[in-house]
């Protein structure tokens, strides 16, 4: 079935002081409109773990759709993680969005202690990784073999709320993990190219043009196939700023990045104007790049709720 491409909006909450201070936000989040409560996984300057987090988002909440944006595989074994994933779902009614990743930020694996391959073999291991997810989220014994895992007639549980799986959500910057997202995935994150394994570096901000996301966006399609209309897609706008000179902003914001303000309008990651401009801005993204789902940073929650009001379902 083909997708319908109406706007939704998510908020990625990294950090809470307190567990009242968390349920507030998640309660918030639900209460101005917005679709889905995002925690990610990093171990530095993001301080909540995701399942709990999310669990917690869930039971705060009614309709609130929580996910995690996004797991880092080479952290998580999927046996353990298929059956956690499951139990979110199952406990919350069936509001899980799954996001799971390569693995991509240096300083994760060297704090961490993690051996950090090439992101060929990563990216391999993702791929297995959601072979073993999906076979025990399904009904029956399910067994695999491949280089990274292997499961023996082992019947997941419990099975989730939302079947065959919860959506999966899988993002990235380069054609490979882009078209084994558009093969496995949902909902398809269009991200910059973190090959280089920092969120600042200038290849990042480069490979996020918006010819560069043309470009994404060719592949997802290529690989996806027949399959192509029924996906989502998705973008972090890490970015977002409320200005009636977007402009100037960008002539101030573009240096740092390495960029003209021309890139830094047109990036989809990068979200400034009034908020009719913000709307148009949005409206023109999907048309030329099918992107209906943003995600904005926790610190916007409140501001964006505008554009949520006048977009979100539309």
């Amino acid at each position: 079935m083909a997708h319908d491409r109406k706007f939704r909006f998510g908020v990625i909450v990294p950090k809470a002081g307190s567990a009242k201070e968390f349920r507030e936000i998640a309660r918030k989040t639900e209460a101005l409109g917005y679709s889905t409560l995002f925690v990610p996984d990093h171990f530095v300057d993001h301080p909540l773990a995701p399942i709990p987090a999310i669990a917690t988002a869930a039971e705060a909440t009614s309709t609130l759709r929580v996910g995690t944006l996004v797991l880092g595989n080479d952290y998580k074994h999927p046996v353990v993680l298929a059956r956690e994933a499951a139990t979110v779902d199952l406990l919350s009614d069936g509001r899980l969005e799954f996001g799971i990743g390569a693995g991509w930020m240096t300083v994760d694996y060297e704090k961490g202690g993690f051996p950090h391959d090439r992101p060929g073999r990563r990216i391999d291991r993702l791929a297995e990784s959601v072979a073993v997810l999906k076979g025990l989220m399904a009904d029956g014994p399910f067994s695999f073999s491949g280089s990274h895992y292997e499961v023996k007639e082992l019947d997941g549980e419990p099975k989730p709320v939302q079947r065959p799986h919860p959506p999966f959500i899988i993002g990235g910057g380069g054609k490979r993990v882009l078209s084994l997202a558009a093969r496995e995935a949902d909902i398809v994150g269009i991200n910059a190219n973190l090959r280089m394994g920092e969120p600042t570096h200038p290849d990042a901000a480069q490979s996020m043009s918006g010819v560069n996301t043309d470009q994404k966006l060719a592949w997802v399609r290529e690989a996806a196939g027949s399959r192509f209309d029924e996906l989502e897609i998705q973008v972090l706008a890490g970015f977002v700023f409320f200005t009636d000179d977007r402009q100037s902003l960008a002539e101030a914001m573009a240096p740092a990045f390495d960029v003209t303000p021309e890139f830094a309008l047109e990036t989809p990651v990068v979200l400034v104007g009034t908020l009719d401009e913000m709307v148009d801005e949005l409206e023109q993204r999907r048309e030329r790049w099918q992107m209906s789902y943003h995600v904005v940073p926790q610190e916007s929650l409140e501001a964006f709720a505008p554009v949520v009001e006048r977009l979100a379902g539309t």
